[in-house]
C-alpha cells in the first residue's frame, strides 16, 4: 500500500524488538498452547483511522491462520467506541502481537487525526496543508502515509527529492541571492527559499527562486509578503503554526501552510484490544 515500504521487514524487526530471544514468556506460561482468542480493536476516541492493515500484519505474522476482519476503511472518521478490527486465532500468538499492532495503529491514527484537524481548520481558504521532515527516525514513510490519510499533502520525503535553501544555507553562502544563484548554477530546479524578512523577497525572486517559504511571520507580515510576491511564485507559511493560528495564516493568501507538529507532536490515539 505504500511504495517503497517493506511491510514484512518492518513487522519482523518490530516483533524481534518486542519478543526478544525468549518470546512472550507470560503468554507461554499462562495460556494453553491450543487456546483460541477472539478480540476486537476499538477506538476510545473520536479519530481518523490509519494503519489497520499494518496491525493486521502483526497478527498474521505470528498466526498465519488467524482470521482478521477490518471493520472500517482507512481515513474514515469514527466516534468513540467504534470497532475497527476483529481478529480470531491462536491466543498465545495474538496476545504476543497485541502491543506491536496497537503501538503502530495508535501512533498512525494519532497523526492522521491531527492532520485532519488542521485540514479542517483551513477548509475554504484555498491553502494546502503540508507536512515536514520532522518525523521519528525510521518511521518517516509510515508517518507521511498517516498525514496523507488525514488529508495533508506530503512535502519532500528526503533531502534528495527537493531543494530547500534555509537560513543556515543563506548564512554560509553569504546572502539569499548568492545561495539561489549557486543552486541554479548546479542545475537544480524547483528551488524553495526560506525568507524571514520582507527585504529578502525581491533578491530571492530576482535570483530565480521558484517558491518562497515565509518563515515565522505573523498574519499581518504574511499578508504584506503575499502582496509583494503578487503571484509570481507559490508561497508557504511555516514556523510555529498551531490550531489556533493556522486559519488566520491561511487567510493571508499563502499557497501552502507547513506544520511540523502533525508528525512531531501528535498524541497516540486511544485504541484498545478487548476480548470479544
Amino acid at each position: 500500500m505504500i511504495p517503497g515500504f517493506d511491510l514484512d521487514a518492518f513487522v519482523r524487526a518490530t516483533l524481534a524488538e518486542d519478543l526478544g530471544e525468549g518470546g512472550d514468556v507470560t503468554s507461554s506460561a499462562v495460556i494453553p498452547a491450543d487456546a483460541r482468542l477472539a478480540a476486537v480493536l476499538a477506538s476510545r476516541d473520536a479519530v481518523t483511522v490509519c494503519g489497520l492493515w499494518i496491525a493486521a500484519a502483526f497478527f498474521l505474522a505470528l498466526d498465519p491462520a488467524a482470521q482478521v476482519e477490518t471493520l472500517v476503511e482507512e481515513g474514515v472518521a469514527v466516534t468513540p467506541g467504534t470497532p475497527l478490527l476483529r481478529v480470531t486465532g491462536n491466543a498465545r500468538a495474538l496476545l504476543s502481537a497485541e502491543r506491536s499492532a496497537l503501538n503502530n495503529v495508535q501512533h498512525l491514527t494519532g497523526i492522521a487525526t491531527m492532520a485532519r484537524r488542521y485540514v479542517d481548520a483551513i477548509e475554504g481558504t484555498g491553502a494546502v496543508l503540508l507536512d515536514t521532515r520532522k518525523t521519528l527516525p525510521g518511521l518517516r514513510v509510515l508517518e507521511k502515509y498517516a498525514t496523507r490519510t488525514g488529508g495533508a499533502t506530503n512535502h519532500r520525503m528526503r533531502l534528495d527529492d527537493g531543494v530547500m535553501i534555509k537560513d543556515n544555507h543563506i548564512a554560509v553562502a553569504g546572502s539569499v541571492d548568492a545561495a539561489v544563484r549557486a543552486a541554479k548554477a548546479a542545475g537544480l530546479q524547483g528551488i524553495v527559499v526560506e525568507v524571514d524578512r520582507i527585504d529578502q523577497i525581491e533578491p530571492a525572486l530576482a535570483a530565480g527562486a521558484d517558491r518562497l517559504l515565509l518563515d515565522n511571520m505573523g498574519a499581518a507580515v504574511l499578508r504584506e509578503a503575499v502582496a509583494l510576491v503578487a503571484g509570481r511564485v507559490p508561497t508557504e507559511a511555516s514556523g510555529g503554526v498551531n490550531l489556533d493560528t493556522i486559519r488566520g495564516l491561511a487567510e493571508t493568501g499563502v499557497t501552502f501552510v507547513s506544520v511540523g507538529r502533525i508528525t512531531q507532536s501528535a498524541p497516540a490515539a486511544d485504541i484498545g484490544m478487548d476480548y470479544a
